[in-house]
């Protein structure tokens, strides 16, 4: 089991920045790639970025070139640095990880943080 907590959401002023981290406890070492994701209201869960255990990183279009994903493998915790963020990017964000157990996924999700850009 993984448990997940997110931490630095809140209320930031369009193009200015916001740090999101998302750090895991529980038998992290089973932990593959890292990932966020997010959820305005009213719209489905969209996928945001995510980073592999070797760090190789991929982003949704509406974040590439915006927002960084990184990790510290030692610490078991996953960052989103949200740069110049829009009123778009207004949403709940949850982090996820992927856990291989004898060769089989499983996914955990935190209980999300709220990221509210304000213009």
């Amino acid at each position: 089991q993984v448990q997940l907590v997110e931490s630095g959401g809140g209320l930031v002023q369009a193009g200015g920045s916001l740090k999101l981290s998302c750090a895991a406890s529980g038998d992290t070492s089973c932990i593959s790639a890292m990932g966020w994701y997010r959820q305005a209201p009213g719209k489905e869960r969209e996928w945001v970025a995510v980073i592999s255990s070797g760090g190789n990183t991929n982003y949704g279009d509406s974040v590439k070139g915006r927002f960084t994903i990184s990790r510290d493998n030692a610490k078991s915790t996953v960052y989103l640095q949200m740069n110049s963020p829009q009123p778009e990017d207004t949403a709940f964000y949850y982090c996820n990880v992927v856990c291989y157990v004898r060769g089989v996924s499983h996914d955990y999700w935190g209980q999300g943080t709220q990221v509210t850009v304000s213009s």
